[in-house]
């Protein structure tokens, strides 16, 4: 099983106009093709706040929840899931033309049995899962990149 799977895109708008987007977690679910509903608990999305999220895939849907483990304003955010010990995170850069923007799902520690499980019973197999991650990753950062370009446009 592979342990870190990422995907890139270059946006068109300053890191801090990306960071607003991306680190705005309740609003996941209007990127994520997985991740439907993302709430932060109390509200605020710092280090250490916590989340409640609700997930989806074809006519499966189940919960899970979240820590913030890396929060470094118009620069990086992360947070693992604590069903499975993955972290998600995304990573800006600063490019010429705006802004580099890489997502990623580490599993340093590997993932959890009932996660390995269902992946292989439910999900078609682990590497048509990481497949279909990469892809919903490369969706979220599309749907990322129009939003901050328009805002850009507009600002």
């Amino acid at each position: 099983m592979s342990n870190t799977l990422e995907a890139s895109i270059d946006i068109n708008a300053s890191p801090q106009d990306v960071w607003a987007i991306v680190a705005d977690l309740q609003r996941m679910g209007e990127w994520s093709p997985q991740c439907k509903k993302m709430k932060v608990i109390g509200g605020t999305v710092r280090e250490g706040a916590k989340t409640f999220n609700i997930n989806r895939s074809g006519f499966l849907i189940w919960p899970t929840s979240a820590k913030v483990v890396r929060f470094e304003p118009n620069k990086s955010i992360a947070f693992r899931i604590a069903e499975n010990g993955t972290i998600w995170s995304y990573e800006l850069e600063p490019t010429a033309t705006g802004t580099k923007v890489t997502e990623r799902r580490e599993a340093p520690h590997g993932t959890s049995k009932v996660s390995q499980f269902l992946v292989k019973t439910v999900f078609g197999g682990n590497d048509k899962f990481e497949v279909d991650l990469v892809k919903g990753m490369n969706a979220t950062l599309k749907r990322v990149k129009n939003e901050a370009e328009a805002a850009s446009v507009l600002a």
